[in-house]
């Protein structure tokens, strides 16, 4: 992927090519952002350019180098990615061992690249032990090198960390581009783009993520469940971390919804408009004092969700407010 085929964040892109066409481009960076703005997809995109053999300021995506980076197959191009979660929803930490390989592999010269490029992911989750092995290598990084961190969480970052880098702000989309986006780029139907671009506040990544799941399905399954009346709280804790916080992220949606129908607020804000008939039809049901404690549940449970406690528990109370 080149600069030219990231969406939506012309900013950081544009910023970055000027750099490497005035030769002032910074030893470190620090990718900072929301998770699937397209973070990732940059940096890959500005080792490419760096080290692409036509020189244009980005990568031509034929060349041997580029194709070998894009590949992630390119000798002097490393990632440092942080593997499973752990059960707060976080990557594995990045341990001192990783960092001490990359100061040896920055100190070597270049098998064939102009540039060696070092990408670290979820740079949040170094210790503290690993940051401080990083801040030296940032101190003075070889000038034939270019470390990129890519983070969504700052204030997890180490300060030292912050100063030694040249920041660069990643941002969502509007939902508006970003479904016209998903509907002429990835041939979305309408009312699926216009489902994803809310779902995934603005976030391509996310969206596109989102699109290749059964999450339209999950997401009428749930509807169906709530209007239908119960919920089956043993199959729900069975559920793993992220199948729970994807479910009570979509009946935060459809109880949004419901409120905004029941408010008299415009449909074209609707995020379920494939089942508004639905939402016209059971607004009557639920009281605002109702739809007000559902909504605060959904967000209390969200809360505990991080917090690691016991999913039955979460649940317990579910069948209370799904009662159509």
């Amino acid at each position: 992927m080149s600069f030219e085929a990231i969406k939506g964040q012309d900013q950081p892109i544009n910023f970055l090519r000027e750099s490497i066409k005035q030769q002032q481009l910074a030893g470190a960076y620090l990718f900072i952002g929301p998770e699937g703005v397209g973070k990732a997809f940059t940096a890959k995109a500005l080792a490419k350019a760096v080290n692409c053999q036509e020189e244009s300021f980005d990568s031509c995506d034929k060349c041997s180098s580029c194709i070998k980076i894009e590949k992630n197959q390119h000798p002097d191009i490393h990632f440092i990615n942080p593997g499973s979660m752990d059960n707060q929803g976080d990557s594995e930490l990045i341990k001192i061992e990783e960092i001490r390989q990359l100061h040896r592999e920055i100190n070597l010269r270049p098998f064939e690249a102009k540039k060696k490029v070092f990408i670290i992911n979820n740079a949040h989750q170094l210790t503290a032990e690993s940051a401080n092995a990083l801040l030296k290598i940032l101190e003075e990084p070889p000038k034939n090198s270019l470390i990129i961190l890519i983070s969504s969480k700052f204030n997890r970052l180490f300060k030292t960390i912050i100063s030694r880098c040249r920041i660069v702000k990643f941002s969502p989309l509007p939902r508006k581009e970003l479904e016209a986006t998903l509907r002429s780029e990835y041939h979305l139907l309408s009312e699926q783009a216009h489902f994803l671009a809310y779902l995934a506040e603005g976030r391509l990544g996310s969206a596109l993520a989102l699109k290749d799941t059964n999450i339209f399905t999950e997401k009428n399954e749930l509807i169906d469940e709530f209007i239908s009346v119960g919920s089956n709280v043993d199959q729900l804790a069975a559920k793993d971390r992220e199948g729970l916080r994807r479910y009570l992220n979509l009946l935060a949606v459809w109880l949004r919804d419901l409120y905004l129908v029941k408010s008299g607020l415009s449909h074209a804000e609707i995020i379920n408009l494939d089942r508004k008939e639905q939402l016209l039809k059971l607004m009557s049901h639920y009281s605002y004092s109702e739809l007000d404690e559902a909504m605060k549940f959904v967000s209390q449970a969200l809360m505990y969700l991080e917090q690691n406690v016991n999913a039955k528990l979460i649940f317990a109370n579910l069948k209370g407010i799904l009662k159509g």
